[in-house]
C-alpha cells in the first residue's frame, strides 16, 4: 500500500479543541472485525465487551511539561524550546526543537523565567530545528528539573490553537501516567476514569502496564509514497517481566487481550518472541506497523481517531483491514465524532 492510500478528507471542524467533559462519557465506536459491523457507544461500556481473565494493557507514561518560551540573549527575541529528551543528567544536556530555527545558533544563550533564573547555552545543531542545550543552573538535580516543571507548559498537539490551560495539566494525562517521559500523551488511555478501572478490576479483568515514552516523532508526517522507506524515530520502551507474564498467560488461555492505543500496540509488537509470546524489554523502538502485518500478541484495541496519511492510522488499517477502517472513518464523519488526541475513541474487536 501507497502514502496516497491513507489520504481522506477531514473537516477541520472535527478537530477537538477540548476533552469531553468526563473522561469515560466520549464516544465509543464499536469494530467487529469478524462480522464486518460497526456500533455506536459510550467509552464506559467498554467492560461489557470484556470477561473475567481477559487482559487490558496500559501505557503507563507520564506526560512531561515540555513546551519551554525563552529570550535570546541581546536581541530579547521570544523563541519556544520543546523539550524532547535528557540526553545527560549530570551536565543537564537537553536534545530540543526551537522555533524560530533560523535565529538560533551555536554558542548563543537563552533565557527563562521572568527573572531570567534559568539559562541555557546551545551547544551544538542537530537537525534543522534541532538543537543540544546545556541548562546552567545552580542547585541539586531535583531542583533543577523542579524548576523546568515550573516554567514549562503542557505540550498540546500543535493543531490545538489555544494557550494550555490548568486543565490541560490534569486532561492531558492518563489517570495511571506513573513513568515521566513523554512529550505527548498515549491519547486512547485519556478516556479512562478511576471509576471504569475499577469496575474493570471488580469484573476480573486483568491490567498490565507497559511504558513507551511517546515521543514527538508520533505526530511527524510520512513524506515518502512507498511506505518501506519511512522511519520511525526511536522512543523508549520497557516491559517488565509481570507484564509478559500476566499477557502471556492470557495468550495461553486465549482470552481478549486488548492494547490500548498504538503506543502499546507498537510496543507489543517490538518484543515478540519466536514462540508469538511476549519478551520483557528494556531499550529503544522505531517499529513502524503498516499493511500487511500479522499481529502477535493483542487481538483486541482502544484508539482515537487520527489524522490523514498519519503512521497512527496506517496500524489501524493494518489490524483492522483497509476497506473496513475506511468505511468506520466514513460513518465517524458522517456521525461527526471528534477526532485526534481529545477526540472520541474506537475499540476494535
Amino acid at each position: 500500500m501507497k502514502l496516497s492510500d491513507f489520504n481522506y478528507e477531514l473537516p477541520k471542524k472535527l478537530l477537538a479543541e477540548f476533552p469531553s467533559e468526563n473522561r469515560d462519557e466520549s464516544r465509543l465506536m464499536v469494530i467487529d472485525r469478524k462480522e464486518q459491523k460497526i456500533e455506536h457507544h459510550q467509552f464506559k461500556d467498554l467492560i461489557n465487551y470484556f470477561e473475567e481473565g481477559d487482559v487490558i494493557i496500559l501505557n503507563n507514561t507520564k506526560v512531561f511539561p515540555a513546551r519551554l518560551y525563552g529570550n535570546k540573549e541581546k536581541t530579547g527575541a521570544r523563541i519556544e524550546v520543546f523539550l524532547l529528551r535528557e540526553l545527560n543528567r549530570e551536565q543537564r544536556l537537553w536534545d530540543v526543537l526551537v522555533d524560530p530555527a533560523r535565529k538560533i545558533r551555536i554558542g548563543n544563550k537563552l533565557y527563562f523565567g521572568d527573572d531570567d533564573s534559568l539559562v541555557a547555552e546551545v551547544i551544538d545543531n542537530t537537525t534543522s530545528r534541532g538543537r543540544t542545550l546545556r541548562f546552567l543552573f545552580d542547585g541539586t538535580y531535583d531542583q533543577f528539573r523542579l524548576k523546568l516543571n515550573g516554567l514549562g507548559e503542557t505540550p498540546l498537539p500543535k493543531y490545538i490553537k489555544r494557550e494550555p490551560t490548568l486543565e490541560d495539566k490534569e486532561r492531558y494525562q492518563t489517570i495511571y501516567a506513573k513513568n515521566e517521559g513523554a512529550v505527548a500523551a498515549p491519547t486512547a488511555g485519556l478516556h479512562f476514569s478511576r471509576h471504569l478501572l475499577k469496575k474493570l478490576e471488580i469484573k476480573g479483568i486483568n491490567i498490565a502496564e507497559i511504558t513507551l515514552h511517546v515521543g514527538l516523532g508520533t505526530f511527524n508526517p510520512v513524506e515518502v509514497e512507498d511506505l518501506s522507506k519511512h522511519k520511525m524515530d526511536s522512543e523508549e520502551l520497557i516491559i517488565e517481566q509481570k507484564a509478559a507474564d500476566l499477557v502471556n498467560k492470557s495468550i495461553l488461555k486465549k482470552k481478549k487481550i486488548c492494547a490500548i492505543g498504538t503506543t502499546v500496540m507498537r510496543g507489543l509488537e517490538s518484543s515478540v518472541s519466536s514462540m508469538s509470546t511476549l519478551n520483557p524489554y528494556k531499550g529503544w523502538t522505531h517499529k513502524f506497523i503498516f499493511p500487511p502485518h500479522d499481529f502477535a500478541i493483542a487481538n483486541s484495541m482502544v484508539t482515537n481517531f487520527h489524522t490523514p496519511k498519519s503512521t497512527l492510522l496506517m496500524m489501524v488499517s493494518a489490524f483492522v483491514g483497509n476497506d473496513l477502517t475506511k468505511e468506520a472513518y466514513n460513518v465517524a464523519i458522517k456521525e461527526k465524532y471528534r477526532f485526534y488526541s481529545y477526540g472520541d475513541a474506537m475499540l476494535i474487536l
